[in-house]
Order: C-alpha cells, then structure tokens, then sequence
C-alpha cells in the first residue's frame, strides 16, 4: 500500500523547501531586556568596577554583540542611566500630578523612593545617581550634564508640588516653594545612600516622617 504524504504544514514548509528553520531571538537578546540587567549591573557594581565580561555574562551576549546594539561601555552605561531616569519619572509621575493634600503626596512620594531604592536580588541597590553618577559627574561633562538635569527636574517637580499646596492654602505665606523643594530633594537623595549601607525600612522611614513633619506640619497653618 502506497502511503499518501501530508501536505505541507506552515510549520515545516521552510524546511521542505530546504530553507533553514527560523528561531526567535533568545529573550537575553532583546535590546530592552539586556539594557535592564546591564542598568541593574552598573547599579550594583558602577561603572569602574563593571568590566565588558561582566556586562556579557549579565546581558548573555558577547562584546561584538554589545558594541553593535549598545556602542563602547560608556555608551552602555548611559543609555543604563537613562532608563533609569525614564523608569524613575514614571513610577512617580502620577503621584506628582494627581491633587491630594501635601503631607499625603509627600508621604506617597517618598514610599515610591523607597520602594525604588530597597529593591534587589542582592540587596538594596539604592538610587543610581547618587550612588554611581554622581561620581562619574566629576570627570564626564555627559554623565554631569544628565545628574544636574535629573536633580534639577527633581527639585522642579518638588516646586510645583509646594507651590500648588500654597496657593491652596495648605502651607502659610512665608512658605518658600524652592527651599522647600531643595529639603525634599536632599531628604530622597538622603535615604538613596543610606538605603544602600542598609540601613533598615523602618528607620528610613523614621527619618522621612520626620522632614515630612517639618516641611508639611510644623510650617502649615492649623
């Protein structure tokens, strides 16, 4: 009995027409995905002490492969420090621009720090401009023109969030929007280092109420 053959299925028509069978790309070679763990390294590590061998074992794909997606490592590095830039701003930006009072917004704002800084494998990993840009800044006119940037959007949206409270009513008029602003800025980029020497959650956020009680408390009218 002769055996009729199956027609040709979608799955094996490349290979019937003697084509080389396709495969996706692993997922450690999707741009994105290898852009995080080479953001989570440098994090961990900074830039001096990530060497191109860590960055390949990390992202699982060789130096060729890195320099033809992400350029040289200090390319890679801050294009890591722009996502985190990008990943920062929008675990926060609807806290920033949605109405509640002041002290809860405060309170809201500095939990999503804190969530941010205490986050990792290996243990907290803290805020990476404090912890590695800023060091970079003192050689690297690039690296120092996105830490002033990052800290001066940060004091901005601080600002804002001052000022709006003011104009309602919240804080008196002597109220300094600014200074205000540079307290809450110094009060994140404080628990970003002491967060990463493990100091723990509860004593961080000791440390949070308590500017919270001078920038929204002590000044507001009662």
């Amino acid at each position: 009995m002769v055996q009729k053959s199956k027609p040709p299925t979608a799955a094996n028509e490349p290979e019937r027409r003697g084509e080389p069978k396709r495969r996706g790309r692993p997922r450690a070679y999707e741009p994105d995905v290898a852009l995080g763990k080479a953001l989570d390294l440098f994090r961990r590590q900074g830039f001096a002490a990530t060497s191109l061998d860590d960055l390949s074992e990390a992202t699982g794909m060789n130096r060729p492969s890195l320099y033809g997606a992400f350029g040289d490592k200090r390319e890679l590095y801050i294009k890591s420090y722009q996502r985190y830039r990008e990943d920062a701003r929008a675990s926060m930006a609807a806290i920033f621009r949605e109405e509640m009072p002041l002290r809860q917004r405060l309170e809201r704002i500095f939990a999503s720090a804190l969530n941010i800084y205490l986050s990792g494998e290996t243990g907290p990993r803290g805020c990476f401009t404090v912890v590695t840009a800023a060091s970079e800044a003192v050689g690297d006119p690039d690296i120092r023109a996105m830490v002033l940037d990052g800290l001066a959007e940060l004091d901005k949206a601080f600002a804002n969030c001052f000022r709006r409270a003011k104009e309602k009513g919240e804080l008196p008029e002597s109220a300094d929007p600014a200074v205000l602003a540079q307290l809450a800025s110094a009060t994140v980029h404080s628990i970003a280092i002491r967060s990463r020497a493990r100091v723990s959650r509860k004593d961080l956020e000791a440390i949070v109420k308590g500017a919270i009680d001078v920038m929204a408390g002590a000044g507001a009218k009662s």
